[in-house]
């Protein structure tokens, strides 16, 4: 097991502005960096390509940047003109890596939204595609940041893996801590991970949609279902202050999830 200076960067010490999973939803986003004091900056076309913060902050994004939303492709603009410039951090969620995967021309299975990336990204140009396409799979599965005292992973990672290049590590960082069974609804069956976390560090992520951001140990979920009909929700660190917007629609429909809200 190595540690990777792509993923462990102590000097990245914030103030930073943690987003929950956007899954495409761009008007939203939009919404939640104006609420955060992010100035847009957008191209000859009037897309928004960046978006820096008055004060120096830095946007991090938990991952599912991607699927089941309205504008995948408007949300993968904005974000990687924001890594390039320096505004922003992403960590790879699943659907980021699936869509990856379905753009290298791997076998995946067009499900949980992919679809709808894919037929949105088809009316893009091949060189935006190509560009997504080494944009996704550069992403780093979790960060460690503020010298340690920051995990940003999309499903969350227990304290053992911070910092940790390894399958066990990656594995986790995208799906959680699961059983190989699914429920009855066809989901992964998921454990509770935070119940038993009793790290030092600050663990924010994502992945399974809840009803509310709230703090279960020293971690804290920040999807909150936007593409469900819920919220977009962004932390303030080291604040640790929510800043939130409603979602303005539902945008997919989902029998589990979609109850939450």
């Amino acid at each position: 097991m190595t540690q990777s200076s792509r993923i462990v960067r102590p000097e990245e010490r914030g103030p930073f502005d943690v987003i929950g999973d956007v899954h495409g939803c761009q008007e939203e986003l939009l919404a939640l960096l104006d609420a955060l004091r992010y100035e847009l900056v957008r191209d000859a076309k009037g897309r928004p390509v960046d978006a820096a913060h008055r004060d120096g902050r830095k946007a991090v994004f938990v991952g599912d940047l991607v699927d089941r939303g309205p504008d995948t492709p408007g949300v993968l603009r904005l974000a990687m003109g924001m890594v390039d410039s320096g505004n922003a951090l992403v960590v790879c969620g699943n659907h980021d890596l699936k869509l990856a995967r379905a753009l290298r021309g791997d076998k995946v299975s067009a499900r949980h939204g992919l679809a709808e990336s894919l037929d949105q990204l088809a009316k893009q140009s091949e060189g935006f595609r190509e560009r997504v396409l080494e944009f996704l799979l550069d992403l780093p599965v979790h960060l460690v940041l503020d010298d340690g005292g920051l995990v940003i992973a999309h499903a969350g990672l227990p304290e053992r893996l911070h910092g940790v290049e390894s399958g066990r590590a990656k594995a986790f960082a995208l799906y959680g801590d699961t059983t190989g069974e699914t429920d009855a609804n066809g989901l992964p069956v998921r454990l509770p991970w935070a119940e038993k976390y009793r790290g030092a560090a600050t663990v924010l992520y994502g992945h399974t949609p809840v009803a509310e951001a709230k703090w279960v140990n020293n971690a804290m979920c920040l999807d909150t279902g936007c593409v469900f009909g819920g919220r977009l929700t962004a932390f303030r660190y080291p604040e640790q202050e929510i800043v939130d917007i409603a979602a303005r629609r539902v945008w997919y429909r989902h029998a589990v999830y979609g109850a939450l809200f």
